[in-house]
């Protein structure tokens, strides 16, 4: 068997392969509730024959959206918009479904990228922002309030509130998101983060918040949820987060009964300097999965099926994400499985399309 088409188990959830769907925002909400445009673009993701559908970021709160635009998971009205969805597509996945919950931080109120994706201005539906410390992303960007010792608790508490209404929805997946520059990154970068209090400071300081989140969440939500975390394993910036500071968040997050860590990079500083190419972040992810033991996603410019096979197979990471490839090719995980000589699930409705040179394409 090909070793990207072979089985995996996370907690009590055994993928079918190791394709995943990572998030990837659609900003394409209403007041945080989703339509008719979600119903379609999941529906056509879960049954790709992907092992694992991972939603995109869902805000905590309506001041911690990417956007005006983005998913949320706050209230009964976004909760029951989510649940409209995945009713209509639940009955047809072939996919686990999992879900990523975040805060965007001094990140947030911005435009779509389609609109540029810079700061809205108040007078435009603009809003006030948080974070670690009162700097902002980008120079001419409002200043974000700095969130007080009796502030935290309640971000904490959101993303219970969140997780609790992820867990009702019955996602098998939770991602914590701390990467990209978001709330919780900003808590951990030293870039971002000039607390001089317990969350800022040394490393154990600046990661409290992350760690404490994670744990609340591992409390709260069922036995069988699998829970996961994202972090940018570097800023790409000379004294900012690093690889060395993400060995040890992994290694506090497995001794909380983390399943998997998502390995990103980059996001908290515009000043970063990356060199992109194709798969650049994997080795990040491999020395988390070698240091920690922790199963690992690899992401970033993965778009080949070969590329994603050999990540695989030498052991770099467990799974592999395919973002924008699946946005370009919905199907990519049969193409994948064909150009591999491997089998993928796929619908009855589609078993005809099966090529007649690869009668062993689908499973039966």
């Amino acid at each position: 068997m090909n070793p990207l088409f072979s089985p995996l188990t996370l907690g009590t959830l055994t993928l079918a392969n190791r394709i995943v769907i990572p998030p990837m925002c659609q900003y394409s909400a209403i007041d945080g509730q989703v339509g008719d445009w979600h119903r379609m673009h999941l529906g056509s993701l879960s049954v790709s024959g992907a092992g694992l559908l991972i939603l995109e970021a869902a805000a905590i709160a309506p001041e911690g959206r990417i956007s005006p635009l983005d998913l949320g998971l706050w209230s009964d009205d976004t909760e029951q918009a989510l649940g409209r969805v995945l009713d209509s597509i639940k009955g047809y996945a072939q996919v686990p479904l999992g879900i990523q919950l975040a805060h965007a931080g001094r990140k947030a109120s911005c435009r779509p990228p389609w609109e540029g994706g810079r700061q809205l201005p108040l007078v435009e539906g603009g809003w006030g922002t948080v974070s670690s410390s009162p700097l902002p992303f980008e120079q001419e960007d409002r200043p974000p309030e700095a969130l007080t010792l009796e502030e935290i608790p309640g971000i904490v508490a959101a993303f219970v509130r969140a997780a609790e209404r992820a867990d009702r929805l019955g996602f098998k997946v939770i991602e914590l998101h701390a990467a990209h520059g978001y709330l919780l990154h900003q808590f951990l970068s030293p870039l971002a983060n000039h607390r001089e209090d317990a969350y800022g400071g040394s490393l154990p300081n600046r990661m409290r918040l992350t760690l404490e989140v994670f744990r609340s969440l591992r409390r709260v939500l069922s036995p069988d949820r699998v829970l996961g975390v994202r972090i940018s394993a570097t800023d790409w910036v000379e004294g900012g987060w690093d690889l060395a500071q993400s060995l040890v968040l992994a290694a506090a997050l497995k001794e909380l009964g983390c399943d998997y860590i998502d390995v990103s990079s980059g996001g908290l500083s515009p000043l970063q300097q990356i060199h992109l190419r194709p798969g650049y972040q994997v080795p990040f992810a491999a020395r988390i999965k070698r240091e920690t033991g922790l199963p690992t996603i690899a992401v970033g410019l993965i778009t080949e099926p070969e590329q994603a096979a050999a990540i695989v197979a030498t052991g770099q990471a467990d799974m592999v994400a395919v973002g924008r490839g699946m946005l370009y090719d919905p199907r990519w995980p049969w193409h994948a499985a064909a150009a591999l000589g491997a089998s993928v699930k796929a619908p009855p409705q589609y078993l005809r399309s099966q090529p007649q040179g690869l009668k062993e394409l689908f499973l039966k």
